[in-house]
């Protein structure tokens, strides 16, 4: 089992999944951090797959519910002016969105995206299972993303190790879209995030 999750480990380093620590975010700042999108209820998962092999490199999942969230466990999005507190991203504005999808999508990875409208009830659900998760070890993002997905019983989702698992699983619900970003910008995440112009940012308040 050591064995195994070194190798994982390894694996997500590269990608998304990298050992971190939130820095401390206050109920006040938490407060002003909401942001209420005027979508449907829906639950958005992320998966980054590397362009080489088709692994499987991290999972997150976006939530709208009575607020916008990601929740992006063991993830790599982190800079000044991102609240986040124990792996939750709040203030999912359009445009903090498109920049988190761009974030990932690069030269070495693309992102599969694939969306689900479901009720409120499930929607805060799901929410509420992130804002109290905790923060996540180390290459345990899918492990906690699909754990908190099966516990929604109309999904069937199983909990697993594997992004490219419960992003197959996921789609296996009828009702889920999928999509594929693929950029080809810098393969250093940070540095494509660096040379990110938001102004190019199409406002997409209904995805």
């Amino acid at each position: 089992m050591r064995g195994f999750i070194l190798a994982l480990c390894a694996v997500t380093v590269t990608a998304g999944c990298v050992v971190k620590k939130d820095p401390p975010v206050s109920d006040e700042v938490l407060a002003k951090s909401v942001h209420r999108h005027d979508g449907p209820p829906a639950l958005t998962l992320y998966t980054m797959v590397n362009n080489s092999n088709g692994a499987g490199a991290h999972s997150s999942l976006k939530l709208n519910g009575s607020q916008r969230v990601l929740f992006d466990p063991a993830g790599s999005f982190r800079k000044h002016g991102i609240v986040t507190r124990n792996d939750v991203v709040y203030n999912v504005t359009p445009q903090l969105k498109d920049v988190y999808t761009r974030f990932h999508a690069r030269k070495t990875y693309h992102v599969v995206v694939q969306r689900m409208e479901v009720s409120p009830e499930t929607a805060e659900k799901a929410l509420q299972l992130a804002l109290s998760y905790g923060e996540v070890p180390d290459a345990m993002c899918s492990q906690s993303t699909s754990t908190i997905l099966s516990q929604l019983p109309e999904l069937n989702i199983k909990p697993t190790y594997y992004p490219n698992k419960l992003s197959e699983q996921f789609g296996q619900v009828p009702t889920v879209s999928t999509q594929q970003l693929y950029e080809y910008d810098d393969e250093d995440r940070f540095k494509a995030l660096e040379a990110y112009d938001p102004e190019r940012v199409q406002q997409q308040t209904k995805s």
